[in-house]
């Protein structure tokens, strides 16, 4: 299974076990395994490299002091044989909570003093909160093994190319956080924000050799290393980016430890420190050698989500040299002691981001005195404004801030991206086109009417420098207008034609094709059909082919990349390759929204991206792979995974079907599809049936469906009657004995021939030669791109014709005609009350109702 498979697998199965604990504290228990494993098997790679077979492994001892400072002068750590994940699995039915208590206690003793910042109490949260695990001895046990048996899957070794563990633990954290409540935001910032702010700061340190970053409120770690991700495609070298993280709380800390080393960074580039960002600066030196690590830690870029709006203690502050240039953040709000705690930490050069709730923008006060003291200083670069319920734990809006050191201009560019995402589950997410239209936005320091403005220092001084997004960019939509004179008299407003002016000018003779020229403000369609007589127009055909032009050789293009380059192409920037192909295709092209281009091929790329990753680790030979398809079926009472038929590693089993074995596949299909059918067929004849006819023998309870086994029974006797029987009962009968027969054949051909279809092209996969599957998987990754990437036109022409219809719908019926028919209908019930019948008083009430409707006709 792929990563994605794996990792949902594991999640499933661990919120099973979790049981009644917390769901932010069982994440530190399974994230606490998953890092013992990762550090056992490396240790286990280091010495088979080193030619130890399974013999030598059991002499892997702490009593041979030799061998242990050898690995902890190798690995920065040591663990005994015995001690070792692996060994727990093999201990089977032997293994005890003891062995884990006993190994942690061990891996204390045993870190190497020159890695000891690193690994020094990294499993404290696991196991002081073992005991949690159960309230017995062999509770914990059973608990422990389990989890142990969850994640044994896991590839750790550093051939995995496409980071399996890396992505099974950001998945993990990610879902933990959206059950862990308010808590959540302690420890998690969501992976689409992460990015965001990766590609802001990764472009503004291109060009560098040697990078350092830095996160006061580090949380898990992962804003930290998606920045050092991003920055790596731009540096020769990605062991010269140096990751500095601050956290407060313990458990959180571990996190960020463990998940920065499981990403292969080396120890040397780790330096990680738990302690109070606001009221314990970056230490400058340690007490044992003050002079040798003096350090007042200056960054190539700080990124932080901190806590919003935290209390804090600003009492004896005003000489720190954080907050003297700029002023104190008030006590009960500490949004503005983190950033300022950040800039002081750039370099001249550098760049920050910080995601802060919208109040900073705004509040005066301290903040306000803060706020025009970094705007006069010109730090303040760009404002992102972001959706709602975009953080696990909190619906309140937020902002990216983008601050400097040093700046050539003085303006602010202010985003309003609020409105840009996509509704998942409780929360809102930004989409891949939402981040790279942001992040563009901001690289290209551009003015785009309603989402971004490059607002003037002199602006915001007019302002009394409130920050506050709707002051600067409008995003309000327009409230539907209705035209009175058009309300009353009919007629299409030639005002509301020209807001569609993008269309009028991007087709310059649809306009007068569609509607009739009229000297008044007002005017007609001068065309029954508007779809027909825009898809037909000259300009839009010219349009269309000009797009299928800037298309023609994309998929050749894309052949060219994906295909001819699968094994050696770089699958961190070629996404990027992808999208400036289609954007330069796309330039001069009107209407089309380019982002939502990217979004198509971002959605395509997430399952080429998993292909490719694979074929690069494992080898051209992984795509005719096959694999035992697993799924987890109750046996006994209890859950048991159990294999149920194949799956292609890489190449569906459909999509060779449908190509390959395609005789076979569309026999099966029309099978299935005849016994869809079925049901209907026993349904019409049900309702043919009289009252008579539906006795209870031949139906069930309910009356909704023929009793099989009865139905040969009533034939027999029906038969036996001689010339009285009822023949169109018996025909009916008859039909549904054949239908009952037909049922059960297709049922078993269908099994029949779906093993041996399954079978087929399980070996047809194995058998398959290079042409053939480079042929399959052009299908399967470019073929669906290229038909949604040339569906757009069609899209946008639809939009056009369904404005404008709405637009004549809109003033088709007048307030006259209105009139009109309630006039009709008023005539037609007065008519109607003279037929009525009752009592003398009815009657009465009806001509005075009658009399009351006459007087509205006639008045």
């Amino acid at each position: 299974m792929n990563k994605q498979q794996l990792a949902n697998k594991i999640w499933e199965s661990a919120n099973k076990m979790r049981s009644k604990i917390e769901a932010n504290e069982y994440k530190d228990y399974i994230l606490g395994f998953i890092f013992y494993k990762y550090l056992s098997d490396r240790e286990l790679e280091f010495l088979m490299d080193n030619d130890y077979t399974e013999d030598l492994m059991v002499t892997v001892t702490e009593e041979d002091s030799e061998t242990v400072k050898w690995v902890q002068n190798n690995i920065g750590y040591f663990i005994a044989y015995d001690n070792l994940f692996a060994t727990w699995i093999d201990k089977g039915k032997d293994f005890d909570v003891a062995d884990v208590h006993d190994a942690l206690s061990a891996f204390s003793r045993l870190i190497s003093s020159t890695h000891k910042k690193v690994f020094d109490g990294v499993f404290t949260t696991l196991q002081t909160g073992l005991s949690k695990l159960g309230d017995t001895s062999g509770a914990r046990t059973k608990a422990i093994s389990g989890l142990l048996q969850l994640i044994r899957d896991i590839p750790m070794d550093g051939r995995q190319g496409y980071d399996v563990l890396g992505f099974i633990y950001e998945y993990l954290i990610e879902k933990f956080a959206a059950n862990a409540g308010k808590k959540a935001g302690e420890f998690y910032t969501p992976h689409e924000v992460s990015l965001l702010i990766s590609e802001i700061v990764a472009h503004h340190l291109r060009g560098k050799s040697e990078i350092k970053i830095y996160d006061p409120t580090s949380g898990s770690g992962s804003l930290l290393i998606n920045i050092g991700h991003s920055v790596a495609k731009y540096i020769r070298d990605e062991n010269n980016v140096k990751y500095y993280a601050q956290e407060l709380k313990e458990n959180t800390y571990n996190l960020t430890r463990m998940n920065l080393v499981m990403r292969g960074i080396k120890p040397a580039n780790i330096v990680t420190r738990n302690g109070d960002t606001l009221e314990e600066d970056w230490p400058y030196f340690e007490e044992n050698d003050p002079v040798g690590t003096y350090d007042p830690l200056y960054v190539d870029a700080v990124v932080s989500n901190p806590p919003y709006s935290q209390a804090w203690d600003p009492e004896n502050k005003e000489g720190d040299p954080r907050y003297a240039r700029f002023g104190l953040a008030p006590k009960g709000k500490a949004d503005y002691a983190f950033l300022l705690h950040d800039l002081f930490h750039i370099k001249p050069d550098g760049i920050m981001a910080i995601v802060l709730p919208h109040g900073v923008l705004f509040r005066g006060g301290e903040e306000g005195a803060i706020r025009r003291n970094l705007i006069e200083n010109n730090h303040i670069d760009t404002i992102i404004g972001l959706p709602a319920n975009i953080f696990y734990g909190t619906g309140i809006p937020t902002i990216i801030i983008i601050l400097k050191q040093q700046r050539e201009n003085t303006d602010v560019l202010i985003v309003d991206a609020s409105k840009g995402f996509a509704k998942e589950g409780k929360n809102n997410k930004l989409r891949a086109s939402d981040i790279k239209r942001i992040s563009d936005a901001v690289i290209g320091r551009c003015t785009v009417e309603g989402y971004a403005r490059v607002v003037s220092r002199e602006e915001i001084r007019s302002n009394m420098y409130n920050l506050n997004i709707p002051r600067y960019v409008d995003t309000s939509q327009k409230s539907e207008a209705w035209d009175l004179y058009a309300t009353m008299y009919g007629g299409i407003p030639k005002s509301e034609i020209d807001e569609l002016t993008l269309y009028w000018q991007a087709f310059p003779g649809l306009r007068g094709t569609l509607f009739e020229n009229s000297a008044t403000p007002y005017t007609q369609l001068a065309v029954k059909d508007i779809g027909e007589a825009v898809c037909n127009h000259p300009d839009i055909l010219g349009f269309e082919e000009k797009f299928n032009n800037a298309f023609d050789d994309f998929g050749g293009f894309l052949k060219g990349e994906l295909i001819a380059k699968m094994t050696e192409l770089n699958i961190a920037r070629e996404e990027a390759v992808l999208s400036d192909a289609i954007f330069g295709r796309l330039e001069g092209i009107p209407l089309i929204d380019r982002y939502e281009a990217y979004q198509l091929l971002d959605e395509a790329w997430e399952k080429i991206a998993v292909d490719l990753e694979i074929i690069q680790t494992e080898g051209f030979g992984a795509t005719t792979k096959v694999d035992p398809r697993m799924v987890i079926k109750k046996k006994n009472g209890k859950e048991q995974e159990i294999q149920d038929g194949w799956t292609g590693r890489i190449l569906p089993f459909a999509l060779v079907q449908s190509t390959l074995l395609k005789a076979e596949h569309t026999a099966l299909v029309e099978k299935e599809n005849r016994l869809a059918e079925i049901p209907g067929d026993y349904e019409a004849i049900l309702e043919a049936l009289s009252e008579e006819e539906r006795d209870s023998e031949i139906l069930t309870e309910s009356g909704d469906a023929f009793v099989a086994k009865e139905i040969p029974k009533r034939i027999k006797a029906l038969q036996a009657e001689g010339p009285g029987t009822d023949l169109d009962f018996l025909k009916h009968l008859k039909r549904v004995e054949a239908l009952i027969k037909e049922e059960k054949a297709l049922k078993a051909a269908i099994k029949r021939d779906s093993a041996a279809l399954e079978l087929h092209t399980k070996e047809t996969i194995e058998g398959l030669p290079e042409q053939q599957v480079n042929t399959l998987l052009e299908r399967k990754w470019i073929k669906s791109l290229l038909v949604k990437l040339l569906a757009m036109p069609d899209s946008m022409v639809k939009v056009l014709v369904s404005q404008i219809q709405a637009l004549s719908d809109k003033y088709d019926t007048t307030f006259f005609d209105i009139e009109a028919q309630i006039q009709e209908t008023e005539k037609g019930l007065a008519q109607m009350i003279d037929a009525l019948d009752g009592s003398p008083s009815d009657l009465a009430g009806l001509q005075a109702f009658k009399g009351m409707l006459m007087g509205e006709l006639n008045g």
